[in-house]
């Protein structure tokens, strides 16, 4: 099953656990990348087209409970013959193992589960979905000290009979009366199912047990359960009655809804005794066999007894009548006679046992044999000292062995073998755990790069473990694919030792901020913030001040780590600007624009200058790329200094004609340029 991938989507990694009924995998969703639970259903129901209709059914049901008690259930499917459900992965125990790990709970915290659980069965319960499996192998105890109820709805798709079977066993310790006999079940079959889980917490046992699933339910159905206080001291009366109301026989006398034992349990917890006394009210101590106690100390002893009513209240019934207070005394005597009879009986079989004790000890100590003791499971130190003590055994060889199943320092072996007869002074060799073997040192496999199938088939070469964490962006890594790990690669680890991987989500993208407006060094700030390289050019800006940005490459989004160039203004471009003084209007206006300048022009009445060339211009040296440059032309004298010239101008005959050669000798010489 490890690598395969299901629905598409789902790549089963190593085996977590597994059931009368399914086993459950650790896996990756490969298209959100976390870490998931799958279950899948054994082959055996595949085939059985009631179960896959209910399977569907109860798998939507559940999928729709939300409840912080309830573990999620995210997705589930068919593919090929196998039934899956895809659940939230989590960490932690399971209530059973934590019972076995650290006994009796303390109240307080027997209270605050029970709370939590009946808070997860409202949730179930008001969707029409009703557990019918509730117990502490399917509560998840996290870190946090939280839980969480695991398979709503599986156990109503299942169709199972009380067999021999371990996983069905450890289940009827916990099944209502009503659900052993076939009856329709209704919620308050979860909350018995729930009395028995606190009734474990608080004592460390099961109220009924037995060797197999038949006597341990007709238990269920028969019997009362022994008080928690009679096995626990510590369990208080007020924790007391809530229990034994949730383990009522007849339905209609335990709590009816999870809501309304919540809300028991609450007052407990905040200390209003009262309220829960009168939730509990004839709720008492049923008659239980003095001999059947047994309290955690493992000690017996004898218990008050008490008469029943049907109301749950206590009374003695005393005879009214001679005739009835005779049949009594009748029936009294005969008891005693009763009594009697055994206690001969049992002395008879007394001194017959003695005297079959003694007649085997003589026959023993004639022929010289005697039984090899038990010493398995015992300290070392311990099972030499009673070798020692026996006078009639030797001390053999002690060797120490690694085991997986016997704890460090404890005997795991010895020959000869318990409780057979040997002759005097036969030595008793021992064989001692030295625990589980270390683990062998491997090289921790460079699996950066490759598939989560690739990765866990060459942790598998080595004995390690595989475990992905959260994904990461990664652009040097395809998606999907290793882009860290720990332990890192080609450092050393002990076979069995768990390497966590993260798989690439590929380049992220970010989002570029508009730095267009901003000044150098706050718009490289704002780009190396979000991790972009900067690259920095510069130009001329008529429009934009210089050091402030005129322009970027990129806007909207980006890979993270990618360049992003701006251009930066240098502020206006200064230009040398030409003098055109002396220059026709056209020519200078030519010069000017091809330059990169714009050209206003005014006119003056100028008795120097001939009509149409410039007099005067506004600038000169450099300007400003693509300013104005004003230039002034000449419109010729004034009209009274024309009449004058013209008078004398047959005088200045050859003088005027000199003057326009010169004229246009100049004009030929501004027209090549300066």
């Amino acid at each position: 099953m490890a690598g395969r991938v299901l629905g598409g989507r789902y790549t089963v990694q190593d085996k977590i656990g597994a059931g009368g009924m399914a086993t459950v995998y650790r896996g990756v969703d490969e298209v959100l990348g976390r870490t998931v639970a799958i279950k899948t259903m054994l082959p055996q129901y595949a085939n059985d087209e009631s179960f896959a209709a209910r399977f569907k059914q109860e798998a939507q049901a559940a999928a729709a409970l939300q409840s912080p008690y309830i573990v999620s259930v995210y997705d589930w499917g068919r593919d090929g013959d196998t039934y899956y459900i895809v659940m939230e992965y989590l960490r932690g125990i399971d209530l059973k193992s934590g019972i076995r790990r650290h006994g009796a709970l303390d109240p307080q915290k027997v209270a605050q589960i029970g709370l939590q659980i009946s808070q997860a069965l409202s949730a179930a319960h008001k969707h029409d979905i009703i557990h019918r499996d509730i117990k502490p192998q399917n509560i998840m105890v996290q870190q946090d000290g939280n839980i969480k109820v695991m398979d709503f709805g599986i156990a109503r798709a299942k169709n199972s009979h009380l067999t021999q079977d371990n996983s069905v066993l450890g289940t009827a310790h916990y099944v209502s009366p009503e659900q052993t006999q076939g009856r329709e079940l209704g919620p308050t079959t979860d909350i018995y199912s729930l009395g028995v889980v606190m009734y474990e917490a608080s004592t460390g046992q099961v109220p009924f047990d037995g060797d197999d699933a038949i006597t341990v339910a007709l238990k269920q159905v028969n019997e009362q359960p022994l008080p928690p206080s009679q096995r626990n001291p510590a369990v208080d009366p007020s924790l007391e009655g809530i229990i034994l109301k949730c383990m009522q026989k007849n339905p209609l006398d335990r709590f009816q809804t999870a809501d309304e034992l919540a809300r028991v349990l609450r007052d407990y917890l905040a200390g209003r005794i009262q309220a829960v006394n009168a939730a509990t009210a004839g709720i008492t101590a049923t008659q239980v066999n003095p001999a059947s106690i047994q309290t955690l100390d493992g000690s017996s002893g004898a218990l008050p007894t008490v008469d029943r009513t049907s109301d749950g209240r206590t009374h003695r019934k005393k005879p009214t009548t001679a005739t009835e207070r005779a049949r009594l005394e009748a029936k009294r005597e005969q008891r005693r006679h009763r009594r009697r009879t055994v206690l001969v009986v049992l002395a008879m079989l007394a001194a017959l046992a003695l005297a079959g004790f003694v007649a085997w000890q003589m026959y023993q100590s004639a022929n010289a044999l005697q039984e090899v003791p038990n010493l398995l499971n015992q300290t070392q130190d311990v099972a030499l000292e009673q070798i020692d003590r026996s006078d009639f055994f030797a001390r053999g060889t002690v060797t120490p062995e690694y085991s997986t199943t016997v704890e460090e320092g404890l005997v795991m072996d010895q020959e000869p073998d318990p409780y057979r007869k040997v002759e005097r002074d036969t030595p008793i060799n021992l064989w001692v755990s030295k625990g589980p073997e270390p683990a062998k040192a491997v090289t921790v496999p460079d699996i950066k790069g490759k598939t989560p199938a690739e990765a866990e088939a060459m942790l598998a070469e080595v004995n390690l473990v595989g475990q992905v964490g959260d994904s990461v962006f990664d652009a040097s890594v395809e998606i999907n694919s290793v882009s860290r790990q720990s332990p890192a690669a080609n450092t050393t680890a002990r076979e069995g030792d768990t390497v966590i991987y993260q798989l690439s989500k590929g380049i992220e993208s970010v989002e570029v901020p508009n730095v267009v407006g901003y000044d150098e060094y706050t718009a490289s700030n704002m780009l190396t913030e979000k991790r972009f390289e900067v690259s920095t050019e510069y130009d001329y800006s008529s429009y934009v001040e210089a050091g402030y940005v005129i322009q970027q490459s990129e806007t909207g989004t980006a890979d993270k780590g990618s360049t992003i160039t701006i251009v930066v203004s240098m502020g206006p471009q200064q230009v040398e600007v030409p003098d055109v003084i002396g220059y026709s209007q056209d020519y200078a206006e030519s010069l000017l624009t091809e330059a990169g300048f714009g050209v206003s022009v005014t006119t003056e009445e100028n008795s120097y200058v001939d009509a149409g060339y410039v007099v005067s211009q506004s600038t000169s040296g450099s300007a400003d790329a693509g300013s104005t440059i004003g230039i002034v032309v000449s419109s010729g004298p004034a009209q009274s200094t024309q009449d004058e010239s013209q008078a004398t101008q047959g005088d200045q005959g050859d003088q005027g004609e000199q003057t326009e050669q010169d004229a246009s000798a100049t004009e030929g010489n501004g027209s090549t340029g300066n």
